[in-house]
């Protein structure tokens, strides 16, 4: 084969590729066309069909709600010393309970004093070969399962328990152990030591009881006296407003004082303008999302006309209260009513002589069934059959009951549905 022929061939070949390529190129082009088309198709004519489902309907709205509680502060004398809790944020108390101590002044160094005594107890009691009394070892005994227990925690409250617990125990058994031991008068001495040291502690310090039952909080903002559930009258968006708060804001944990919280009910109040909020009465229920998405019971406490379009209304809760102690003014749901069963688009349902009816599709055939409309927001509605009784009163006979279709879960609805054409 000559080189002319070789030329031929190879300007072949590149003509067949360019042709594959050329040919590939159209073929992507068609394919994007169509797809486009398709898409545009399903835009302006998009599925007519739609299947019933088991769902949840609301009617909600989101508002801004400042927090209202029966609280009391209780602050003692020595304040500045510092604190100590006793209970934890969000703990029970009953009245009378200590909540929580302040420091006495010499604190840290009669701490230190009885250390050093308790590391000289104990230094003492090693060496005693004697066998020791049944009540020492119990003591023994319980003192492991203390320091054991101490190991465990990462309450704080629980581990000043403990600690005094376990220094209650060496006290005891040291005590004993001079009694009854060679080393006695040595340990008598170190023991009078430690129980006058723990006696000007006690006595320095100050132990604040809570006044009444109720959740023990250290988030303590100023507001306890202003916001309270006394008069709610006084209350008002101006008012509100006026207070300058920070929508979810956590309030600071003070460290001078504590407060009491009424543990059976708070209020949250909050300004609307919605059409529910204008026709609401008083000690009607409904309920209310927090931000951590529970939905808790509510009613309505308190309602007052704001000004022509304002609603200002208080709600009164009983659930989440110890976390609602973090904050003074958060964003919540307020949901008027729910209802639960089988849910389809109001485009689905269409009104004759005054009745509601959707258009069943099975297999291709049209089916024309009346329905029972719920509830119903913006986009769907709650519906269900009508009951016989309810159908005789509506005028139907009862070979038309008996003949009547009936709605289920999973049926196939035609959307926008022309009864005319249905038989």
């Amino acid at each position: 084969m000559n080189r002319d022929e070789n030329v031929n061939i190879e300007k072949d070949k590149s003509k067949l590729n360019k042709r594959k390529i050329l040919i590939l190129y159209i073929s992507l082009f068609l394919i994007f066309i169509y797809l486009m088309y398709a898409v545009y198709l399903l835009v302006k004519q998009p599925t007519n069909k739609v299947t019933v489902e088991q769902g949840t309907l609301y009617l909600e709205e989101t508002d801004i709600g400042y927090i209202i509680r029966k609280e009391k502060v209780v602050k003692g004398n020595n304040y500045k010393n510092g604190m100590e809790q006793i209970k934890s944020e969000g703990e029970k108390t009953a009245k009378g309970d200590s909540i929580y101590r302040y420091y006495s002044k010499n604190e840290e160094e009669l701490k230190k004093q009885i250390s050093q005594l308790d590391n000289q107890i104990q230094e003492a009691l090693k060496g005693q070969a004697e066998l020791f009394p049944t009540d020492i070892k119990l003591l023994e005994n319980q003192l492991d399962e203390k320091i054991a227990e101490l190991g465990k925690t990462t309450d704080t409250s629980k581990m000043s328990e403990y600690k005094k617990q376990i220094n209650d125990i060496i006290t005891k058994k040291a005590k004993l152990v001079g009694e009854t031991s060679k080393a006695g008068t040595y340990l008598k001495q170190l023991y009078n030591q430690r129980t006058k040291l723990e006696e000007q502690l006690n006595s320095g310090a100050e132990y604040i009881k809570a006044p009444n039952s109720g959740i023990v909080s250290y988030k303590v903002d100023g507001l306890e006296d202003t916001l309270t559930p006394n008069n709610f009258s006084t209350l008002s968006k101006e008012f509100l407003q006026g207070l300058k708060l920070k929508t979810g804001q956590l309030i600071a944990t003070n460290d001078e004082c504590g407060k009491i919280i009424d543990i059976d009910k708070c209020y949250i109040a909050t300004i609307t303008n919605s059409e529910e909020a204008k026709s609401a009465t008083l000690d009607s229920n409904v309920k209310v999302r927090l931000s951590n998405n529970k939905i808790i019971d509510a009613k309505i406490s308190y309602i007052s006309q704001e000004n022509e379009d304002e609603i200002l209304i208080i709600l009164e809760i009983n659930k989440q209260i110890s976390e609602l102690a973090n904050y003074r003014k958060i964003s919540f749901d307020l949901i008027w009513w729910s209802s639960t069963g089988l849910r389809v688009p109001n485009q689905a349902i269409v009104e004759e002589n005054g009745l509601n009816y959707v258009v069943r599709n099975r297999a291709g055939y049209l089916n024309k069934i009346l329905v029972e409309v719920k509830r119903k927001n913006d986009k769907y509605s709650i519906v269900s059959s009508y009951d016989t009784e309810d159908l005789k009163e509506l005028g139907f006979t009862d070979s038309q009951i008996n003949s009547m279709r009936r709605i289920a879960i999973y049926d196939e609805l035609v959307l926008n549905p022309d009864l005319s054409k249905i038989e």
